[in-house]
């Protein structure tokens, strides 16, 4: 059971901060930050789990039945990510690709600390038998400075690709042949940048990416010597009693400090028939993937092709929600639209089979989710997309970025979208 207390917070901007660095302390930490971003759908501004009470990770191989095992037992809040190469134990498939992040396949904790925070109110559930140290952590969070001072980064990083420019192209034709010859019609293709012998200060590189994208999905995460730092801009998959809401992104444009050029770009992109096509695929994948828990006629699109705008870049969201039965088990939900289609294609089965073929690295936790459950067997869950992946131990950085390749795309526009997402990453990295 938790000890749950509410508390009134004079400044949350600096609490938040406060938190964040008072959290650096543990091994297992899922920070969630939605920067204030205007959204329909938010629960919290800020969510953080801390120090493990009990434990689940494993493989792919039957991960969601024994995940469902773990959710149902624990009946508490749990917070994790299911990585992509899930996908393995919903299809007959296989992930081979080169992986240097190490990452398990799933991995969710029962934390003893949790702390939700929306506008002045901060909420706190202890469990029982360490109740008696929230006064004591509270003392210390509020007098926990705000800014760390960093050394500077000895090494320059070398940020290198792993897949070439000529070999992106080559690729990508390959990718188009399958789509003209009727194997799929759509397909999220992923690249990877990496650095070896690397080091870098987590908490800070995240701060930083943060600052330069103030996302809704934000999520500084530590699982050992393991690290995402995350700008997504995404939700996978949300359930909020018997609602559940998935909110693909599809449709990319950069932004302008021109005014004018900046509403130009926004105009464009709404009336873009390449973009729109793309995201009216995902729609229909999601909306056939929700139908498989829904109740009859309820999968219904509440917004398709809506552009929203982000500190570095516009973005075409469309919200799908469906309702479900009470008696419909939360893990089979995720099980049922796992991988989200927004990184996968339509139809999904083969469109992952041909990504696999193709990119050069394990996906791992890019284009997986990080959430949680609650007690009452809600959940939320973001695309880890525009993020920041770290091995502490292998000293080896990796950030990947992806786009929708369909019959109207064109190789060289799909490269460049490429750079425009991993813009922000880079700048972080290489100052």
């Amino acid at each position: 059971m938790r000890h749950v207390k509410t508390h009134h917070i004079s400044n949350p901007e600096t609490f938040k901060k406060q938190l964040l660095n008072w959290s650096q302390q543990f091994d297992e930490v899922v920070w969630l930050d939605s920067n204030d971003y205007a959204q329909k759908h938010t629960s919290y501004d800020a969510v953080l789990a801390v120090e493990a009470f009990t434990i689940f990770q494993t493989d792919y191989f039957d991960a969601f039945n024994q995940l469902k095992e773990y959710q149902s037992s624990t009946n508490d809040w749990i917070f994790g990510y299911l990585t992509y190469d899930l996908k393995n134990d919903v299809e007959r498939l296989t992930s081979n690709n080169h992986d240097e992040l190490g990452f398990s396949d799933l991995f969710f904790f029962q934390p003893k600390k949790l702390f939700f925070l929306r506008g002045n109110v901060l909420e706190t559930h202890y469990l029982n038998f360490v109740e008696e140290e929230l006064d004591n952590d509270l003392k210390k969070i509020k007098s926990t400075v705000t800014s760390c001072v960093v050394e500077k980064q000895e090494n320059n990083i070398k940020i290198k690709l792993r897949i070439h420019k000529d070999e992106y192209f080559n690729k990508l034709n390959t990718m188009l042949s399958h789509i003209h010859r009727g194997d799929i019609y759509e397909a999220n293709f992923c690249q990877e940048f990496y650095a070896e012998d690397t080091t870098i200060n987590p908490i800070e590189t995240y701060k930083k990416l943060n600052a330069i994208s103030k996302p809704p999905f934000a999520t500084f995460m530590r699982v050992y010597d393991k690290y995402l730092l995350s700008a997504s801009p995404e939700r996978y998959i949300k359930k909020e009693g018997l609602k559940i809401t998935s909110q693909p992104i599809k449709g990319t444009a950069k932004r302008s400090t021109n005014k004018q050029e900046d509403e130009a770009l926004i105009k464009h992109l709404s009336e873009d028939i390449k973009e729109r096509s793309e995201n009216v695929m995902i729609v229909d994948l999601v909306r056939n993937d929700l139908s498989k828990t829904a109740t009859k006629g309820s999968v219904t699109v509440e917004e398709l092709c809506k552009v929203y705008t982000f500190d570095q870049v516009h973005q075409m969201i469309s919200t799908v929600t469906s309702q479900v039965n009470a008696s419909t088990h939360p893990v089979d939900i995720i099980k049922t639209t796992f991988p989200m289609g927004s990184m996968t294609g339509a139809p999904k089965i083969s469109a992952m089979k041909i990504i696999e073929a193709l990119e050069e690295t394990k996906r791992g936790l890019y284009s997986g989710a990080v959430g949680y459950f609650s007690p009452d067997d809600d959940f939320d869950f973001n695309v880890v997309i525009r993020s920041i992946l770290y091995n502490e131990t292998n000293k080896y950085v990796s950030y990947s970025v992806g786009g929708a390749i369909t019959a109207k795309s064109e190789p060289l526009k799909e490269y460049e979208e490429c750079l425009v997402k991993a813009k922000a990453m880079r700048e972080v990295l290489e100052n």
